[in-house]
């Protein structure tokens, strides 16, 4: 027990005197009041050089890593990034800080700048920064294996490459890597602690739009100008939580389709009501769009699914108030020519009074020779060829095909329109969900 005590205060009167020496040089006994023959305490002191690694010029050191992730506060689709804190835990072995007995010490954080520590960086983080409250969250433990402990509080915003085609239906991958900054792969090795059991936290993690579905641990090696660099990889899978927006988005539009729908059972003469549900559709469907819009400003540039299945609501809303447009345009074209056969027929009515029966006969007759002649046709001295008499019979004929598309009774377009809207409405709703949510 005493032992343990004075070899303790040994060692912190060691790296707390560094005002007056530095690493790698004896301590002076006679300052100290300190016995440098005292087991272990040798080790610490001589040929120590905190710019220096351990094994340097031989093998590389391994530096054990293992993760804590407290909590990811936020994922930023127009930022394409998350912010997390995280406790960092590295591991490695230093001959330099051997020592006698089978207990470990842990030491003031502020003494890390006397030791050497690996260079370990965050790829792709944006902005970084340690806890300091109350005091700098690092943890600096000396095993007497000469194995250091160095733990940290860490909250760093990292950029993550979000793919959001198929949004808010997607499924994200993020990475949070850690690599060497200077040393590279003749210096420093990177592993994970304990395997796939070195990140921790994960499962307990809760967030507002996703479901952690998966995480792995990757350990790889990257190729640049000046080496090849050590990096460890943890790689999360999010899945996005649909349900706010089908109550937020989907469900709205939808209702918006129908109440648009609710036009063709309106006759054709009630334009105010009609004109009414089809202009307020179309504007409040607009409204729901760039809501949609300006909730992700930054990623305008993305078709996304989102706005697929908005286009499509939108569609079918302008198609009913085109549908009465038309269905309306129509009804009056026929009562206008209706109006304009009853004058007309009048008119020829009496002109009609003054022919006679002798006329009518010889107007029978002519029909009559005209169709019996084969090759030429005289009349009103007028010859008509066989060549003419064909593009007169194929212009019937295309009359006749042209009225039978021709609406009799335009009511009917209200007719087929409360049974095709529905339908076509269910059938894009299965293609859309089937492609989104199989693919």
């Amino acid at each position: 027990m005493c032992y343990s005590c004075y070899f303790s205060t040994h060692v912190w009167l060691f790296l707390l005197c560094q005002g007056k020496f530095i690493l790698g040089h004896r301590v002076d006994p006679t300052d100290y009041r300190v016995t440098p023959s005292l087991p272990g305490f040798g080790n610490l002191t001589q040929g120590y050089n905190r710019y220096l690694r351990p094994y340097f010029g031989g093998e590389p050191v391994t530096i054990a890593m293992s993760l804590d992730v407290a909590s990811i506060s936020s994922i930023s689709e127009s930022d394409m990034d998350y912010t997390a804190t995280i406790y960092l835990r590295q591991r490695w072995t230093d001959p330099r800080l051997v020592f006698q007995g089978n207990k470990s010490f842990t030491l003031d954080a502020r003494l890390v700048k006397y030791l050497w520590v690996p260079d370990t960086y965050i790829v792709e983080s944006k902005k970084s920064f340690l806890h300091e409250v109350t005091v700098e969250n690092r943890l600096i433990r000396l095993f007497s294996n000469g194995t250091v402990l160095y733990a940290l509080r860490i909250t760093t915003t990292v950029a993550c490459n979000m793919d959001l085609s198929k949004y808010p239906l997607d499924t994200q991958t993020c990475k949070l890597q850690m690599e060497s900054w200077g040393y590279d792969e003749n210096d420093v090795r990177f592993k994970w602690l304990r395997g796939n059991d070195s990140v921790r936290g994960l499962e307990k993690l809760r967030l507002s739009q996703y479901t952690l579905e998966h995480y792995d641990m990757l350990s790889t090696m990257t190729h640049q100008e000046t080496g090849n660099y050590p990096r460890l990889i943890l790689q999360f899978e999010l899945k996005r939580n649909i349900l706010y927006f089908i109550l937020e988005t989907y469900v709205p539009s939808t209702l918006l389709v129908i109440l648009s729908w609710v036009s063709f059972w309106i006759t054709l003469d009630s334009v105010p009501a009609r004109t009414c549900i089809g202009v307020t559709t179309v504007l409040s469907m607009t409204t729901v769009m760039m809501g949609s819009r300006n909730s992700v400003t930054k990623t305008n540039g993305f078709i996304k699914a989102i706005d697929i299945y908005l286009g499509i609501c939108f569609s079918f809303i302008f198609g009913a108030l085109v549908e009465y447009a038309v269905a309306h345009y129509i009804a009056s074209q026929k009562c206008a020519a209706a109006r304009t056969q009853k004058v007309s027929a009048n008119d020829v009515a009496r002109e009609n009074e003054g022919v006679t029966l002798t006329n009518i006969l010889n107007t029978s007759v002519s029909s009559y020779n005209q169709k019996l002649n084969i090759d030429n046709v005289t009349y009103g001295g007028i010859t008509i060829t066989p060549k003419d008499k064909i593009k007169f019979i194929l212009k019937n004929k295309m009359h006749k095909v042209v009225n039978s598309f021709t609406i009799e009774n335009p009511s009917n377009i209200d007719h087929y329109s409360k049974l095709l809207f529905p339908f076509f409405f269910i059938v894009v709703n299965l293609i859309y969900w089937a492609y989104y949510l199989m693919f």
